[in-house]
């Protein structure tokens, strides 16, 4: 059984512990944002250069990576785990997605030092910045982003 809040507290403790600067993107994001749609994984982004800080402590748990996705929307390195049930993505700050309106690749960067502190399972946590997310939602297309992009704009 998925126990999404314990996964998210441990992945949470240990990049605080390792002073490791992150911020929470994706459907988790959306989360925190007021959405209550069902939750398919933990985005978390950090930078670029810190995936050998927590690899100690996450390596009973990696699924796949660290290493480069590409696929038909992700240009990006990353790190897949599982704890708890709970997929979590710890990705590169620095990615490129498939941008569906431009039909195009587009490179982002997560600023991590912008953010908003939000609460989620009881810890304040960096989260994406509401219109930042809503831009790279509506870049990648999906129809699960269509609707955070609608349920973000309206609220």
């Amino acid at each position: 059984m998925k126990n999404t809040e314990v996964a998210f507290r441990w992945i949470v403790e240990i990049l605080g512990r390792r002073q490791v600067s992150f911020r929470i993107s994706g459907g988790l994001a959306v989360r925190a944002y007021g959405s209550e749609r069902p939750l398919a994984d933990i985005d978390i982004d950090i930078p670029d250069d810190k995936f050998q800080d927590i690899l100690e402590d996450v390596n009973d748990c990696i699924v796949e990576g660290p290493q480069r996705l590409l696929d038909d929307n992700w240009d990006i390195y990353l790190m897949v785990l599982n704890r708890e049930g709970q997929d979590i993505d710890i990705c590169s700050a620095t990615a490129k997605i498939f941008n569906q309106t431009t039909n195009n690749w587009d490179i982002e960067v997560a600023d991590l030092s912008k953010f908003e502190m939000k609460e989620l399972y009881g810890l304040k946590v960096p989260v994406i910045p509401k219109e930042e997310l809503i831009s790279y939602k509506k870049k990648l297309g999906r129809e699960v982003d269509l609707e955070d992009v609608a349920f973000l704009q309206g609220n």
